[in-house]
């Protein structure tokens, strides 16, 4: 998310860091360089100036000509800009009613669709039920319904007439205990006043409890210019952003905010369900400045092992009983948080790394190979069994003695950790 823009920001980051002292000179030329990076980064020109000039403010404030670590100051004044222009604090749902209604609004092709899947799968222990609200656009229903049986969900079809079906989903949610309910309204390639009338009917008959606009973060400025008019001609609780993924420089989530006064509810960061955040203004903007995101990543990890006993399987791991049925689950576990690159990316200073994913399915490809007695106790895989092993998983015997040596090794320094010694290094 926002790579470009994180590279840029990073290496101007390490530059500044790398000053003892600075000249009003160099801090107005480091100030020009970051009016470049965001205006490059399709940021609002308007919103830019108001940056610079509100960072510039600041510095003059802390007078950073006299500070002994001027980088430093400067870094942690454009840490603050940034929170400030992305929203400052976290933006939540009202999850008081039940059932939660969410009215996603849109032009098409935004993603709308996809991402009433993504929050359905969000909020799958409330019992979702998405909504086909779009007549017009030919199998729009089927593609809801499709994503619903992805995500695993109730489905309500649409009728010609949306009020009705979106009073008649409500009815039936209430009846059936959904207590969570997403609108997929209809959508067109350009706002036009029978579009903003059917919204405004279902907004005015249903009343959902939120309205959110979802924009593609792929298409710049024209995302701020959609939400400026969407916001003028119904009232909106917010909007999301999909597609940041892909090349998005991430003008527009920077822009958004200060231009039309939405909040940012949540980002979509991929093609699967469950590749949907919460948008937090402090973690985005230590991302852009290249400085992580370890809140994020810690919230991964603790949805990806929910369930899992973390104490017990460290315990085992320190006594050197942890064996490849834990190995296993741990690596169902970093598949779970999605990409490995995107992970790496929330550790500072590892987002240049890189991992390949089709790496941790090999491995798993060669536990689920084992027989249980063998992921139990490893040592009893020998020569045959490794052939049938590597057969089975579609690698080589040679993968095989690898993935065995070195968790062979890995729980012999786990028994020199728990017993308080240094692991030494093996001499060749």
């Amino acid at each position: 998310m926002f790579d470009a823009l994180t590279d840029r920001f990073t290496q101007l980051r390490r530059k500044l860091l790398g000053f003892g002292r600075l000249s009003d000179r160099e801090v107005s030329q480091a100030l020009r360089e970051v009016r470049t990076v965001l205006l490059e980064a399709d940021v609002n020109y308007k919103v830019v100036g108001h940056f610079i000039r509100s960072v510039e403010a600041k510095l003059k404030e802390k007078n950073v000509a006299a500070s002994l670590k001027p980088g430093e100051l400067i870094n942690a004044t454009l840490y603050q800009g940034l929170v400030e222009l992305l929203g400052e604090t976290t933006p939540k749902l009202d999850l008081s009613s039940n059932p939660v209604v969410i009215s996603l609004v849109g032009l098409q092709g935004t993603g709308k669709t996809t991402f009433a899947g993504k929050l359905a799968h969000k909020f799958r222990n409330r019992k979702p039920l998405l909504v086909a609200c779009d007549p017009k656009r030919p199998a729009a229903s089927d593609q809801l319904r499709s994503v619903a049986e992805r995500a695993k969900c109730d489905f309500y079809p649409v009728s010609s007439d949306v009020v009705a079906t979106s009073l008649a989903a409500l009815k039936q949610a209430r009846n059936r205990g959904n207590g969570f309910v997403v609108f997929d309204t209809a959508g067109r390639l350009h706002i036009d006043d029978d579009l903003m009338n059917e919204l405004g009917a279902v907004q005015d008959k249903a009343k959902p409890n939120a309205s959110l606009l979802v924009l593609d973060g792929m298409v710049g400025q024209d995302a701020v210019s959609q939400a400026e008019q969407f916001s003028t001609r119904l009232k909106l609780t917010g909007c999301c952003f999909t597609k940041l993924d892909g090349d998005a420089r991430g003008g527009a989530v920077m822009s958004v905010r200060h231009v039309t006064g939405l909040p940012v509810f949540f980002v979509g960061t991929g093609e699967h369900l469950e590749d949907v955040e919460d948008f937090h203004p402090d973690r985005i903007a230590s991302r852009i400045l290249g400085m992580g995101d370890m809140k994020s990543l810690a919230d991964k990890v603790q949805a990806a092992t929910e369930g899992q006993d973390q104490r017990a399987i460290a315990e085992k791991f320190l006594k050197g009983k942890f064996d490849l049925d834990d190995f296993l689950g741990q690596l169902k576990g970093i598949k779970k948080m999605g990409n490995i690159s995107k992970l790496l990316a929330m550790i500072p200073g590892a987002g240049n790394l890189e991992v390949d994913d089709s790496e941790f399915a090999q491995v798993e490809a060669m536990i689920q190979s084992m027989t249980p007695a063998e992921r139990r106790n490893p040592d009893i895989v020998d020569g045959s069994r490794r052939r049938r092993i590597a057969s089975g998983s579609g690698t080589t015997v040679t993968d095989v003695n690898r993935l065995l040596k070195e968790f062979a090794q890995a729980r012999v320094l786990a028994k020199q950790m728990s017993g308080g010694r240094t692991p030494r290094p093996r001499m060749r």
